[in-house]
């Protein structure tokens, strides 16, 4: 798609979010066994890589929620060889976007809220992101669209999610994310003294250790998710 269109998007259920997302994962990551057929979506939906939460979909799981995204103009069904029914996504036209912006839609369904340095570590295997600054740019374009929000205030850590929620789960997000930031700042202590806050000099210290910590998990995870699809 040369040109962006007026996002389509609206809220759907959670594993029609997922089977989304791996239609959209597997079009960029393996794209010689694109389209997929149910089986393979439901492998995707259920692989432990590069998802949260992990989830158990079964046959009549998936099939509900390809006919939600076939309704919503979000799914197209084809004919694959050999008369197999296989699926493809229509997710440019759905959001409304290019390549920058469905890789990241695509890790926020896959993964749920993350922060800027997750976000471009994990999209960067479906489209490259030059730096942070590049991806902060993407993401405010996708707010501005209505497909992302930030679920917490400006900051270190801020974190960012998709507008595909039903309404009762956007309600419990906010309290979901603000556990795991502090499970995850409790898993990784300050080593050696701290920096006396009031210092934006050591503010700034901080954000950098931070955003380093998250680059390197989030790397690790992206990698993981290449070996996942090397072996699929």
């Amino acid at each position: 798609m040369s040109e962006e269109s007026a996002p389509q998007a609206k809220p759907v259920s959670a594993i029609a979010r997922r089977c989304l997302g791996v239609l959209v994962e597997k079009a960029k990551t393996t794209p010689d066994s694109y389209p997929l057929s149910l089986a393979g979506i439901i492998t995707g939906c259920n692989q432990k890589s590069n998802r949260d939460p992990k989830m158990d979909v079964d046959e009549g799981d998936a099939l509900l929620a390809l006919d939600e995204l076939r309704e919503a103009g979000a799914v197209r069904e084809i004919q694959g060889s050999g008369r197999v029914t296989k699926f493809r996504h229509a997710a440019y036209e759905w959001f409304g976007v290019d390549s920058p912006g469905s890789a990241i839609m695509t890790e926020l369904l896959l993964r749920g809220p993350q922060t800027l340095g997750e976000i471009r570590t994990r999209a960067s295997r479906m489209h490259p992101f030059a730096d942070l600054t590049a991806t902060q740019a993407e993401v405010d374009s996708l707010i501005e669209k209505g497909l992302m929000f930030a679920v917490t205030p400006p900051g270190r850590g801020q974190t960012f999610a998709h507008t595909l929620y039903m309404p009762v789960e956007r309600q419990h997000l906010a309290a979901k994310v603000e556990k795991q930031a502090s499970a995850a700042a409790a898993s990784h202590p300050d080593a050696g003294p701290r920096p006396q806050p009031g210092s934006i000099a050591n503010e700034g210290l901080i954000d950098k250790i931070q955003q380093r910590l998250e680059d390197v998990t989030a790397r690790l995870e992206a990698l993981e998710a290449k070996l996942a699809d090397w072996e699929s």
